[in-house]
């Protein structure tokens, strides 16, 4: 392994001894976050940061709570592969309502820990391997889970035992619908909501380690696509053992992709149909479970997520929600149903209430930037806090802001206080302990054909015009993803591939996300088909416009999504692709779960000839190119069966081709198992694109 693979694999792809998880406590004083103690450093500490006085502490370090930690309960394991999760230690924490104490899970263990005094954590008593902690608001009571009941501390177990899963979000809310989490301390912190998982109906998939045999396999619940779906419910349960189910149409709505205290007589949650056509925005009286719709959103395709930070009410009781323009041009805000913001702005997130203003997270100029802007929530008016080329979010509280700002020259966070001070991370915490990016990389960014289609191309550093150049397609390519980006770590590994004597192209075609709605719906009912034209049009438009890219030595790799792109690439166009590796592929898409496949492609009963369409097992005998195919076989995402049934379709039809199978191995491939995934493919591209 060279110097900068073995590099990017010691600091997990410069990620380790980043602040990460930053969170406000006490009216903006306080800013937590999650640290390790340097560059190649693998576990998380837990910090703070008086903000009034550029202090920083530690308050949690792992190795001293647990200097022999034990395994993490399954259902964290899982859920940090649900949300892609790779440090090692304090995984997550939550504050108190007051933000001055946090608790957390260690290796199962719970503990809580508060600024004042010596701020030494300590130990709650749990009734086992502890799971999601949540501190109520003054911090008196932790709700957690343990072998998927609900208990508080102090107290006990506040879930039935009826077989069900209580207090967690099941696969599909975790992967696909963007909430991970089960349960919510009501505002007074006396009360709780709870996510109630009947997982019965789904089928099992199972993972056995092949190096180790001796040891049993493990089985998750898995909801694939035409099957059946976990059955979730929301229940209330309150001090006195009382239990009140919120009542919605389930069985027209069965998924729950948001839901949440708004007050101590309100409860919002966002609940949608099987293919995410229609989803509603609901109020639920905690006292009695009844519901009331407070708007319904359509879309005769899908209707995309709502913004990060809506749905929420504003502080004159109006309802902020995301919509989409007229035409499907821009994801926008909407007040009470009423569009404020139009075409001209890609609205990402809102990132909450700033000196009286939405305080806002979108693109103004070209998808692969962001910026941050205050939004007057009455006239539309904006003003940029931070709005130069790049990267650009934002987090407050009670006047104290934190900008994050990421371009070609690294990533710099900046606090400022409401007394107009600003502290940022080269002088002051929260310090950025991570390792310097090595390579300052600014690609050739360019919108190419008819659709607008953008597109990335690094060269090498050392090239020389007129030098002929093999291409390397390096993309995702599918729905909610954008690869477009100036987020400066994601051309890291683009630029050592580029060294190796490789023109770098990357390709944001129609159905991944930021660019427009429409640009995404594209995608509507058949992944392959409009992957592979853009992908081929780009690359067409890119050769013609930078002749030195040798179209004739065209590879091409990718993971999960990618890896789907590229094995499609040399198996449906093999005129144009010349060798693929192909990672964690999902081959068919009748075996991929319900959530994300049928919200694109609809139900595998009733469209199967898009299913047929999209599925690579039918196109095993084409096969003319080399091609490496690799799964980890603990993937619990993509699981192994999709590569290794693409392999015996190939076997079956007499077509060559390379298998890695990976003991062990998850979806994430962590450890370093990235990067000598990709000297392997270096060597495989150099032979065959000779």
């Amino acid at each position: 392994m060279d110097d900068f693979l073995r590099l990017s694999a010691d600091t997990a792809r410069f990620t380790y001894g980043a602040p990460r998880a930053l969170s406000f406590g006490d009216d903006g004083r306080l800013l937590w976050f999650l640290r390790s103690g340097g560059p190649t450093d693998a576990v998380d500490s837990l910090w703070v940061l008086d903000t009034t006085t550029g202090a920083e502490t530690r308050l949690a370090d792992p190795r001293e709570l647990c200097p022999e930690p034990g395994p993490l309960p399954t259902a964290e394991r899982r859920l940090r592969e649900r949300i892609r999760l790779v440090a090692a230690g304090i995984g997550s924490y939550a504050l108190s309502g007051d933000g001055l104490r946090a608790v957390f899970a260690l290796y199962g263990r719970l503990y809580e820990v508060g600024v004042a005094g010596a701020g030494t954590p300590k130990e709650i008593p749990a009734a086992g391997p502890a799971f999601d902690p949540r501190a109520n608001a003054d911090g008196s009571r932790t709700a957690y889970v343990c072998d998927d009941a609900l208990y508080v501390a102090p107290g006990g177990r506040v879930s039935p035992d009826d077989g069900a899963r209580w207090g967690v979000a099941e696969f599909a809310a975790a992967e696909e619908l963007d909430r991970a989490r089960g349960h919510w301390w009501s505002p007074d912190g006396t009360t709780l909501l709870a996510a109630r998982v009947d997982e019965s109906r789904l089928q099992r998939r199972y993972f056995t380690d092949p190096a180790h045999p001796e040891l049993p396999g493990e089985d998750i619940a898995y909801p694939e696509a035409g099957g059946p779906n976990a059955e979730v419910q929301l229940w209330v349960l309150d001090r006195a053992g009382n239990r009140i189910r919120l009542d919605w149409d389930a069985e027209t709505y069965p998924y729950v992709s948001d839901a949440g205290w708004e007050s101590v007589t309100e409860i919002l949650l966002t609940v949608q149909d099987r293919l995410q056509q229609n989803v509603l925005l609901l109020s639920a009286d905690p006292a009695t479970g009844r519901t009331r719709e407070l708007s319904r959103t359509t879309h005769p395709q899908w209707v995309d997520p709502m913004l990060p930070g809506t749905p929420a009410r504003l502080p004159d009781g109006r309802m902020l929600t995301s919509a989409d323009t007229p035409g499907g041009a821009a994801r926008a805000l909407a007040v009470d149903g009423k569009l404020l913001t139009g075409d001209d702005i890609q609205v990402r997130r809102v990132a909450g209430i700033h000196e009286g203003s939405l305080l806002i997270e979108a693109a103004l100029r070209d998808p692969s930037e962001q910026q941050v802007l205050l939004l007057d929530p009455v006239t539309g008016e904006r003003t940029p806090l931070a709005d130069g080329p790049g990267v650009h979010s934002a987090l407050a509280s009670a006047g104290t802001l934190l900008l994050t700002s990421a371009d070609a020259d690294g990533i710099r966070r900046t606090v400022r206080t409401p007394d107009g001070r600003a502290t940022t991370s080269k002088f002051s915490a929260p310090a950025d302990l991570s390792e310097p990016l090595p390579h300052r990389v600014v690609p050739i960014l360019e919108r190419v054909t008819e659709h607008g289609v953008p597109t990335a191309l690094v060269l090498p550093r050392d090239h020389v015009p007129g030098r002929r150049l093999p291409v390397l397609m390096d993309s995702y390519g599918g729905p909610g993803m954008q690869d477009v980006s100036a987020e400066p770590r994601r051309w890291q590994a683009r630029q050592w591939w580029a060294d190796q004597g490789f023109a770098v192209v990357t390709v944001d075609n129609r159905g991944t996300a930021y660019v427009s709605p429409a640009h995404t719906h594209a995608m509507y009912r058949g992944f392959s088909d409009v992957t592979l034209e853009d992908q081929v049009a780009a690359l067409r438009a890119l050769g013609a416009r930078h002749r030195d890219l040798d179209l004739g030595r065209v590879g091409v790799r990718g993971w999960s999504y990618g890896g789907y792109l590229s094995a499609m690439a040399v198996l449906r166009r093999p005129d144009v692709f010349h060798a693929a590796v192909a990672g964690a592929a999902p081959t068919d898409f009748r075996q991929y779960d319900t959530a994300y496949t049928e919200r694109y492609l609809g139900l595998p009963q009733e469209h199967p000839e898009v299913y047929e369409r999209d599925s690579l097992l039918p196109d095993a005998p084409k096969l003319t190119r080399p091609l490496m195919l690799v799964t980890g076989l603990a993937d619990d995402n993509v699981h192994p069966s999709h590569t290794l049934r693409l392999s015996r379709a190939l076997t079956d039809a007499g077509r060559p081709h390379q298998l890695l199978a990976l003991p062990g191995v998850t979806h994430m491939t962590p450890g370093g198992t990235r990067e000598k995934l990709m000297a392997l493919e270096l060597e495989f591209f150099r032979r065959e694109l000779a």
